[in-house]
């Protein structure tokens, strides 16, 4: 059997696998995917990086090679597309334009480029991708255990908790048929008897599937697909098979199936009751022969399945499995499956079927055990030492028929058992031992935000009472996306040092198939995070295929009158102010520019364009007099009073300046796009909506807005509201009131950002340092001071619910934005240009910092010592920087060793500054 073998690809390092000083090519991307397996677009856009121990380069031209065949593109031949040479320094989202690109048809290309000197570069190493076949395409067929019809599941969206007793009440389970949400295990046999080429599968098992053939589980997802609105979108993911996944002769697929997200009723702990259908599958392989003949195996009438060993499984309450129902061989071919049911074909789900191209959910760390206590005989709590989304593995022995009940949770009663009160309860796993030496276990469809695990009834790593069972080991498993990091974070200050540490591992709890609000209670994709979180999201994670489907789920959501809904996707209609508020909406509007300020990429913006259309023009529907007064406003804020609705700041200026800014934006995107109609009309309303935000909430005699909140003057600030002539007063207020409060904050989860960037972009970061800089609530110290590994819901974890939140995050922005001060330059997005601006504040000696770009690393590293500031940076080839340094006009500079003459200095910002093409530099200045 021949297959084509993966492509070796290679990420250069900045210095090394480069001869001569020539420039090398790497990191190669289709549609800011590296050899992407599900390209959607037709005519996709092509990327790579530069690479040289030289500085000052820039690419002045490039030639890409498309060709059908890994032997062809081995030969320089572009079959497909050969661009000859283009005169361009473009090296990211350069146009295909070859030869119409066919579904189901995988591609491989390379590039090579002329430098600034005109000097050849060698090609690089190949990369390939594959288009995604439409829906049409595909002519799926769906099949399962049970129809839709006959499974007598309730429709709708309405909220409600839920408990076991309340869903039998109101028979919303119909516990006559438990195959609407028995996790069932698929199988279909099938033969090769020629050599293959290619095998290709396409595959989408809702709510969450595992796929194995001959045995071997294909990919590594956990939680496959990710989550969607499935009236309106269903995910399939897709798979290369190799020589160890196929055989000559008997191959066999196996298919397991659980609830997810597509079908929530279940008992014990449900956040809400909302199903889609029945557990349903659909699946394609197309088996390509050398010959050049084909053969497909698709779901349809002729599979079989049967009840799998999961006897329970929820997203929201967890997951049991009975060892003793296993069928030992049933995803192989050496299996006989005469007690197996024929499949029914279903009703296919609403939703479009689209192939998947974000990162994938996977297991990322694993965990050891910390500490164990034995709280009472034979009850053991271990702690994990990290809080984290995930689940457990275990090892035991015992005897046939024991139970293994692992009861989870984020802290502690004060009797040292688990609490889940405040994060969703009953919540636990369940094991049942087959009696057959060591078993190892671990959930597939239910995944729980903790740090503690809880075990009744067992022996710990020795027997001493036979009848019981015995835990050898248990580890926890991390999960989260697997998009990957871009970017780290290190200074000489500890509270921030540690507060980067709790925000991230919130973050990636919270990192799922969406930006999920906490890993428990909810699991859902509370809108604001992803534009509030933004840039400190961006900064840290690769989101270039990850936002995309951020933005497909608030199209999905956005209802006809053009509302988007507080969550995407919209599984649950909460109803009120939590069903529909500006600050959580208008991410529809907001993230697609953020999203273009830092890749450099406006296609969201182009394909989003009528949703943020849509979009402001709902707000202005529910607007009197350009103001709007309804939603959450500050959420969170904080004071004396509860956490919730704000409190400190009026509701109405906190969503009219959101419409302000949706109205801008979108005022801003008409003109990008040069929507000759949409500028005139949206720049006008964007201007009455200022003026009447400015009339209704700016005291012209006291200089405050609203009530004078931080909140209130912030937003004003930050998002340009306040009149030139009356911002420095603004400010001053704004100042005035932290320092009255004794440098303490009072905003929350939607004022955050806006506080802090207010402050950091008019050269207020040591107030910013000194508002952050302590132990005491609020503020991110009181947190480390807790000993919490995450950060929290409110800023005293004590009062509030979930300890795995990273709405309060918005501080990771002024970490790499002010403190290592690497800044994206709007007039160049995605860091083509880009500034090196870092901020000494307090008593900080040293930041460390550096950011993967889509053009190459970015790094800032600077020390304070004695009487010399000294700033290591990179800057990628084919980019430049304008480095701002923090010292007078009269310092002396060294740059690389060498006397710097020419020492421009900015009188406003009190800064010197220089403008540097691509490199390693040491620049050394005198304080």
């Amino acid at each position: 059997m021949k297959f084509l073998k993966s492509i070796s690809f290679f990420i250069f390092l900045f210095i090394g696998f480069i001869s001569n000083g020539q420039t090398a090519v790497a990191k190669l991307t289709c549609d800011l995917a590296e050899n992407p397996l599900a390209v959607v677009n037709k005519q996709p856009r092509l990327g790579w990086q530069l690479a040289s121990e030289k500085s000052n380069v820039s690419q002045k031209a490039y030639q890409i090679l498309v060709a059908s065949s890994v032997e062809k593109i081995d030969k320089n031949e572009g079959d497909i597309w050969d661009s000859g040479k283009v005169i361009s320094n473009q090296s990211q989202f350069v146009n295909y334009k070859g030869s119409v690109l066919k579904a189901e048809t995988k591609y491989f290309w390379k590039v090579k480029i002329w430098n600034q000197d005109n000097q050849e570069s060698n090609f690089s190493e190949s990369a390939f991708f594959r288009i995604a076949p439409l829906a049409s395409e595909l002519n799926p067929t769906w099949i399962g255990a049970i129809t839709k019809v006959n499974s007598h599941l309730p429709e709708g969206r309405n909220y409600h908790t839920a408990t076991f007793k309340r869903a039998k009440k109101d028979s919303i389970i119909n516990a006559s048929d438990s195959l609407s949400r028995q996790s069932i295990m698929l199988r279909k046999p099938f033969s090769i008897s020629k050599e293959i080429k290619e095998a290709i599968v396409y595959v989408s098992g809702l709510g969450h599937y595992e796929l194995s053939i001959n045995g071997k589980k294909i990919g590594n997802s956990e939680f496959a697909p990710l989550w969607t609105d499935y009236d309106k979108s269903v995910n399939f993911n897709t798979y290369e098979l190799t020589s160890e996944d196929l055989q000559q002769g008997e191959n066999t697929i196996g298919v397991l199936l659980g609830n997810g997200m597509y079908n929530t009723l279940q008992e014990r702990y449900t956040k809400f009751f909302i199903s889609f259908g029945p557990p349903t599958l659909f699946f394609k392989m197309k088996i390509i022969y050398d010959d050049g003949s084909e053969d497909v195996v698709s779901s349809d009438g002729s599979w079989k399945y049967h009840e799998s060993p999961i006897t329970y499984n929820g997203m929201f309450g967890g997951e049991d499995y009975d060892a003793n129902l296993e069928q030992s061989g049933w995803n192989t071919s050496n299996f006989n499956n005469t007690r197996w049911k024929k499949v029914v074909v279903q009703e296919a789900p609403k939703g479009a079927l689209k192939a998947q191209t974000a990162p994938p959910v996977t297991i990322q760390k694993k965990y050891a055990v910390k500490e164990v206590n034995e709280i009472k005989p034979n009850t053991y709590v271990f702690n994990m030492g990290q809080n984290l989304s995930g689940f457990p593995t275990i090892k035991v022995k015992g005897k046939k028929g024991q139970i293994v009940q692992i009861w989870v949770g984020e802290g502690l009663q004060d009797d040292g058992t688990i609490s889940q009160g405040r994060s969703g309860k009953p919540y636990y796993f369940q094991y049942t031992l087959k009696g057959e030496g060591i078993e190892e276990w671990q959930p597939k469809f239910s995944y729980y935000g903790y740090q503690y695990i809880q075990i009744e009834n067992i022996n710990y790593l020795q027997t001493t009472h036979e009848d019981l069972p015995t835990l050898l080991d248990i580890k926890s498993n991390f999960i989260y996306n697997a998009a990957g990091e871009a970017g780290t974070f290190e200074c000489s200050n500890e509270i921030f040092n540690k507060a980067h540490e709790l925000i991230n591992n919130a973050i990636k709890s919270n990192f799922q198939a969406v930006l999920t609000d906490c890993p428990h209670r909810e699991k859902l994709g509370w809108l604001e995070e992803a534009h509030l979180n933004g840039p400190g999201l961006i900064f840290n994670y690769n989101l270039q295929t990850y936002i995309p489907s951020i933005m497909q789920n608030i199209a999905d959501a956005q209802r006809e009158n053009g509302m988007i809904p507080t969550i995407a996707p919209e599984y649950v209609v909460f109803g009120g102010d939590f069903t529909d508020s500006p600050e959580w909406g208008v991410t529809g509007v907001i993230l697609p520019w953020m999203y273009y300020e830092y890749y450099g990429d406006d296609s969201l913006i182009r394909v989003y364009y009528p949703v943020m259309k849509r979009y402001v023009d709902y707000l202005t529907s529910k607007s009197e007099d350009y103001i709007l007064n309804y939603g959450l406003g500050d959420w969170y804020d904080y004071g004396e009073h509860a956490a919730g609705y704000s409190k400190n700041s009026p509701i109405a200026l906190s969503a009219t300046s959101h419409y302000y800014y949706a109205a801008k934006l979108f005022a801003k995107a008409a003109n990008h796009l040069n929507k000759t109609e949409d500028i005139s009309k949206y720049e006008t309303l964007a201007y009455h909506i200022k003026e009447a935000y400015n009339k209704e909430f700016f005291n012209k005699e006291t200089k405050q807005y609203g009530t004078g909140s931080q909140f209130s003057n912030a937003v004003s600030v930050f998002m340009d509201i306040v009149e030139p002539q009356y911002k420095e007063a603004a400010m001053a207020n704004l100042i005035a009131d932290i320092k009255n409060r004794g440098y303490r904050l009072t905003t929350g989860d939607v004022g955050n950002r806006y506080l802090f960037q207010a402050l950091a972009r008019d050269n207020e970061n040591e107030t910013m340092y000194k508002m952050n800089n302590h132990y005491d609530t609020p503020g991110y110290g009181f947190q480390i001071k807790f000993g919490l590994t995450t950060l929290t819901e409110q800023w005293d974890p004590r009062k509030g619910n979930s300890w795995n939140h990273f709405m309060m995050g918005q501080i990771e922005e002024w970490f790499y934005r002010s403190l290592a001060g690497i800044v994206p330059d709007e007039a160049y997005p995605g860091f083509k240009h880009f500034f090196i601006q870092p901020e000494m504040v307090g008593d900080m000696t040293f930041v460390k910092a550096s950011y993967k770009s889509v053009y190459g690393m970015i790094v800032s590293e600077w020390k304070k010592e004695d009487e010399t500031f000294t700033l290591n940076i990179e800057i990628p080839a084919n980019t430049t920087a304008t480095v701002k340094l923090p010292v007078s006009k009269n310092s002396k500079m060294l740059v690389n060793g060498k006397k710097f003459k020419k020492n421009n200095f900015n009188q406003a910002e009190g800064k010197s500054f220089v403008s540097l093409g691509s490199g390693v530099y040491k620049i050394e200045c005198s304080l």
